[in-house]
């Protein structure tokens, strides 16, 4: 299987062309406009950096900025605007759209056809993940949805007779979190990766570029050498390539949310306190211990895991044509009980300090039942 980020840009794109394609958008958009959401949609992920989400740790740590923020950098500052104007366009009308930040007036939908809770990003991303990797769920019916979408005031809204494409859609976007982005083994090299650029950074200075093409000149293949060479990051690298990963010891689903546990979920310096107190109990070094949850910038699509727009508009249409809004929650069951986090918590560490590593989360943050116990 080929399965490039290239290849998800134009699925992307050709996806938000079927949008403004859509009767309902069309007359709403003139040609500039649906060809501009085109763009926006096609140069959607331009920000990302070498290794794609592993790297957002490090911008969201030293820079305080995201793969967001960077595309529509590059978007603006890069050849790439030279480009757009020649063709027509403003160049940072498409850095704001690709970010779903455009914000035009009365058209809302323009900025959720890129980002949203039923965005065309997430519509390929997880038709062509789940295709790709074999963890299918269902048939997924993006057409369904796109043909079902209209302007509710000026937010793009479902109708209701495409539900269950939707609901379908949603429990895919949440199973392929869980066995894709979230997957215990693939968790483990991309944290073994974001530790390597960590203590890597100051000696190859990954998050020290100023300009677009410095940025662009970091791919997965300079920066995997880089960091196979360099003395600070060389160890872990080796241990990736021998297949000597992390370990998870402990692995936990919580059902309900209290205050450590929200604590745990939404701030870093709890985590590294909280990750300090199972290493101190277990007699290992603190950086030996590992808290991992859905939330972290280096997890893929972390910020879908909040499922912050569960409420997606939808609407019922009369025979004379009128739309009537109702709450998705009241006309879906299944979707009101995907609502919330997906509140898994892992901790890793190395095999040598695995039984220590569960004894000590086990008696810090509860035992596990035998039956949800990790059995390899």
């Amino acid at each position: 299987a080929n399965h490039t980020r290239f290849e998800h840009c134009v699925g992307t794109m050709y996806l938000a062309g079927k949008v403004v394609e859509n009767p309902n958008i069309s007359r709403l958009v003139g040609d500039e406009e649906a060809n501009l959401a085109r763009i926006a949609a096609l140069l959607h992920d331009v920000g990302h950096g070498p290794f794609s989400h592993v790297f957002e740790q490090l911008l969201i740590r030293d820079l305080e900025k995201t793969h967001e923020d960077i595309t529509s950098w590059i978007i603006e500052k890069s050849e790439l605007s030279d480009k757009l104007a020649k063709m027509g366009y403003k160049p940072a009308e498409a850095a704001k759209l690709a970010v779903g930040k455009l914000h035009k007036l009365g058209k809302a939908f323009l900025d959720q056809i890129i980002s949203s809770a039923v965005d065309v990003d997430k519509q390929d991303f997880i038709v062509r993940d789940t295709f790709h990797t074999g963890a299918e769920y269902g048939f997924i019916d993006v057409f369904r949805l796109i043909h079902a979408v209209d302007v509710l005031g000026e937010d793009l809204a479902v109708e209701v007779g495409a539900l269950s494409a939707l609901e379908a859609f949603m429990i895919a976007r949440i199973e392929s979190f869980k066995s894709i982005y979230f997957h215990r083994v693939g968790r483990a090299a991309q944290i073994m990766l974001a530790m390597a650029m960590e203590k890597a950074n100051e000696e190859l200075g990954l998050t020290a570029f100023k300009t677009p093409e410095e940025y662009l000149a970091m791919d997965d293949y300079t920066v995997w050498a880089a960091l196979k060479n360099c003395r600070a990051s060389k160890e872990i690298i080796a241990d990736l390539e021998r297949r000597i990963m992390l370990k998870c010891a402990y692995e936990r689903t919580f059902y309900q949310k209290d205050t450590m546990i929200s604590n745990i979920f939404g701030r870093e310096a709890y985590r590294r306190q909280m990750q300090s107190e199972i290493a101190k109990e277990a007699g290992v070094a603190a950086e030996a211990v590992i808290i991992d949850v859905p939330t972290v910038p280096s997890v893929p699509y972390h910020h879908a895991v909040l499922m912050e727009s569960m409420e997606i508009p939808v609407f019922s249409r009369s025979q004379a044509g009128r739309k009537t809004p109702h709450r998705l929650s009241d006309v879906s069951k299944i979707i009101e009980n995907l609502k919330g986090f997906i509140n898994i918590m892992r901790v890793y560490t190395t095999a040598a300090y695995r039984e220590k590593v569960e004894r000590a989360t086990a008696k810090i943050l509860g035992k596990i039942p035998e039956t949800a116990k990790i059995s390899y």
